[in-house]
């Protein structure tokens, strides 16, 4: 068994990169309706709590579902399902239309109701809302031959231009033996991958021959017989169902503990995932099969492809409902989780794709620079400003040969290690870069900020970078400097009290240095 190892950075690459592929769903749909209202009381009839309904919306489930989540991820996508002849067809209708997701594949039913899960949902004394009862009404019963007939036709047509096929097997009816056999030769015929959700049940049979399963815990040890206590037992689960059912692949999706990707040739691993506010599980599952299937379809392996997976499935239950999310937000999260745990101080390299990527997801760039020799109460207030500019704060930190140039060789006080870890410790500070250059006008062109910070005792035209920000449409923002606040002057007092030996003169510099304009001997406040 292997560690999953799949860094955030591949994840944020695959998001990034990620093309339109047209993806193929069969299976369940239902219509999600939620009653939202305030729980106020028990009632006065019975024990149960009163909830006074002051909302009313519809989401679309199963099949629905992993359709529109795919459609918001930017997929083409059609679908195959039944629908009843009803008033909930309509509202189900109603709404792939606004998703942009046609219809044409829908076969109604005269006499079976659109599979419908009404939940009530309680709001009490400004806590989160929970949900107190779902009632359903469907009919569980197969399809008629005719109407496999129907949905066999239709995925003869649909498949010809289909880069990956989901199902999405909720066991109410859709999704017969005979249809997923037909689904499964026609999809071998067509070289095309079929990745099944499937239905919580002991007979897996119907599977058999699929490219790949993703089973949650109950599901894969009641396929099994397998009790999944921890990762492991699920590494066996997972074996047992690539063998039994000759697949390609198993993802056993495990909640808290992430998932298990097991695969034909052996290799197995377990994809970790990161601590969630659970507030509704519903909707999981649908995500990481869309999320997976995706994945898939645009080239990428089981290990992303569940790994992306479990990022995808944990934004999803920390949200009530079906819930769609976007490319951005799929970003923004593995962004926010890679910055939280890796250093800000980067390498020049490092650094510049770490820019573009931020700035591929639409965040403001603010760059400021400076010595900041001795952190002191003016750099924190010019800082703690300049991050409001914007989303993402830049200090380009001069180096310790930088400073030399500038200050002369008594500086820089502390080195340009000790220096970059004070910034870097500052939570209003999001990356931290050093320079060697003695303006930072290098490294300004090379990103472009949108805002560039400079302390107020600059005019704009003495900053080093402003030509080059306005240019590309950003901005120069000055920032009042807190007077008598400077390294100079610290390292003056403290040698007046006798603290620190009083710092030789610098010879003087070097007839170059001398002829420069102010504005390039230091580029912000020391």
């Amino acid at each position: 068994m292997e560690d999953g190892g799949v860094e955030d950075f591949d994840l944020i690459r695959r998001v990034e990169t990620l093309g339109r592929p047209r993806v193929l769903v069969l299976g369940d749909l239902i219509l999600d309706r939620y009653v939202w209202g305030d729980a106020e009381r028990i009632s006065q009839e019975a024990p149960v709590p009163l909830l006074r309904a002051d909302r009313r919306e519809h989401r679309l489930g199963g099949a629905a579902s992993v359709a529109t989540m795919l459609k918001s991820l930017e997929a083409e996508v059609d679908l195959i399902a039944v629908v009843g002849a009803d008033i909930e067809a309509e509202v189900a209708k109603r709404i792939l239309a606004e998703m942009s997701i046609g219809d044409r594949y829908l076969i109604p039913i005269e006499g079976r109701p659109t599979t419908l899960k009404e939940r009530y949902i309680g709001r009490a004394q400004d806590r989160h809302p929970q949900q107190m009862i779902r009632v359903d009404y469907e009919d569980r019963t197969p399809v008629s031959s005719s109407v496999e007939m129907s949905l066999a036709a239709h995925l003869t047509e649909a498949a010809r231009s289909a880069d990956i096929i989901l199902v999405s097997d909720y066991d109410k009816g859709v999704c017969t033996p005979a249809l997923l056999n037909f689904l499964i030769d026609l999809a071998r015929t067509r070289r095309v991958p079929v990745i099944v959700d499937p239905i919580r049940g002991g007979n897996y049979a119907k599977y058999r021959g699929v490219t790949a399963i993703t089973p949650n815990r109950l599901e894969a040890q009641l396929a099994t017989g397998t009790p999944i206590r921890d990762p492991s037992d699920a590494i066996l689960a997972g074996n047992a169902l690539v063998h039994r059912l000759n697949l390609e692949a198993a993802i056993v999706t495990l909640d808290r503990d992430g998932m298990a990707v097991c695969r034909r040739d052996g290799v197995a691993a377990i994809h970790p995932t990161r601590p969630r506010q659970v507030y509704d599980i519903t909707g999981a599952g649908d995500m990481v099969l869309a999320v997976i299937g995706l994945c898939l379809a645009d080239g990428a392996s089981y290990d992303e492809a569940a790994a992306l997976g479990n990022v995808a499935g944990g934004l999803e239950v920390e949200k009530i409902g079906v819930a769609l999310l976007s490319r951005g937000e799929l970003l923004d999260d593995l962004l926010a989780h890679r910055h939280a745990e890796s250093p800000k101080r980067l390498d020049r390299n490092a650094f510049l794709a770490e820019i573009a990527r931020r700035k591929s997801s639409g965040k403001k760039i603010v760059f400021t620079n400076g010595c900041f020799d001795l952190l002191h109460v003016g750099h924190v207030r010019l800082l703690r400003q300049a991050s409001k500019l914007g989303d993402v704060l830049v200090v380009g930190l001069n180096s310790d040969t930088s400073v030399q140039m500038l200050k002369g060789p008594s500086r820089p006080l502390q080195s340009q290690d000790d220096r970059a870890e004070v910034l870097a410790s500052l939570e209003y500070v999001d990356l931290v870069v050093v320079f060697d250059e003695e303006t930072p006008e290098a490294l300004i062109r090379a990103i472009v900020p949108d805002v560039l910070v400079k302390g107020g005792d600059y005019r704009p035209d003495q900053v080093v970078g402003r030509e080059i920000v306005e240019e590309a449409g950003g901005e120069l923002v000055l920032i009042p400097l807190v007077e008598g606040r400077s390294t100079s002057h610290l390292v003056k007092r403290s040698a007046e009290l006798g603290l620190v030996a009083h710092a030789p003169q610098a010879a003087p510099p070097a007839p170059k240095l001398v002829s420069r304009p102010a504005a390039l001997r230091e580029s912000v406040p020391e």
